[in-house]
């Protein structure tokens, strides 16, 4: 579920060839800010919103932008039908839907929602679990540091009330943490949860790589180099 911008213009399907010339791309325009471009929807409805009240909702099916005119789109538009004394609430919201199984006229609003609890937990996974820190060898080894991301923040979210607030001094402190202030207090409770890791060995002298194991070497891979952009007057003058 995207979001489009509110001025936006998309183009419906071609008409059939005419048998001469070129075959059209691009059928006719769709401007989102031109009531005037648009043709009838395939489907409206109105239903009851918890927040804007009463709302409508139409779909249109066959769009496309215009660099991509083999993939067609749904898009869809919400309006407020309550006046209401917020300018958000009565501009309509336009959404693009890309995906096989098309969603309901009454759920698209809420699947659209739920895409800024989604786009949080990437910026978190990225900030604070550091999913992109490592730079791994194999693809292999990315996929298992990426399926550690969902454990990790399942953890978080178990461990909020077995935790004590333990904020910087320039915090202000939380009745109901965060998954980020969560991992923040954690060192208060792995010691008590304690490692599955084996105890540390004395120290001494080492037995040494095995007799008869052959050491093979780590599999290098050429370092990929971007070349140097020219300056658009330094390739004018050289041709």
């Amino acid at each position: 579920m995207l979001r489009l911008r509110p001025n936006r213009c998309l183009y419906g399907a071609p008409p059939t060839y005419s048998g001469t010339g070129r075959p059209r791309v691009h059928g006719d325009k769709f401007k989102l800010n031109d009531p005037t471009t648009w043709w009838e929807p395939q489907e409206i409805l109105e239903i009851d919103d918890e927040k804007l009240g009463r709302v409508s909702i139409s779909r249109w099916d066959n769009v496309h932008f215009y660099g991509y005119p083999e993939k067609n789109i749904s898009i869809f538009k919400i309006v407020s039908l309550e006046l209401t004394d917020r300018v958000a609430d009565r501009a309509p919201l336009w959404l693009a839907w890309v995906g096989k199984s098309l969603p309901a006229l009454n759920v698209v609003r809420a699947k659209y929602l739920r895409r800024f609890s989604i786009d949080h937990w990437y910026r978190f996974a990225k900030q604070r679990l550091h999913w992109t820190l490592p730079k791994l060898s194999t693809p292999k080894q990315c996929e298992r540091w990426s399926d550690l991301m969902p454990l990790m923040t399942w953890e978080l979210w178990l461990a909020r009330d077995l935790v004590a607030d333990h904020h910087l001094p320039w915090q202000k402190p939380l009745a109901k943490l965060t998954p980020g202030r969560v991992a923040q207090s954690m060192n208060t409770l792995l010691p008590i949860i304690g490692t599955p890791t084996v105890a540390p060995k004395p120290r001494g002298k080492s037995n040494g790589w095995p007799k008869g194991k052959k050491r093979l070497p780590k599999t290098r891979y050429p370092v990929v180099k971007k070349g140097k952009k020219i300056p658009k007057k330094q390739r004018q003058s050289s041709a």
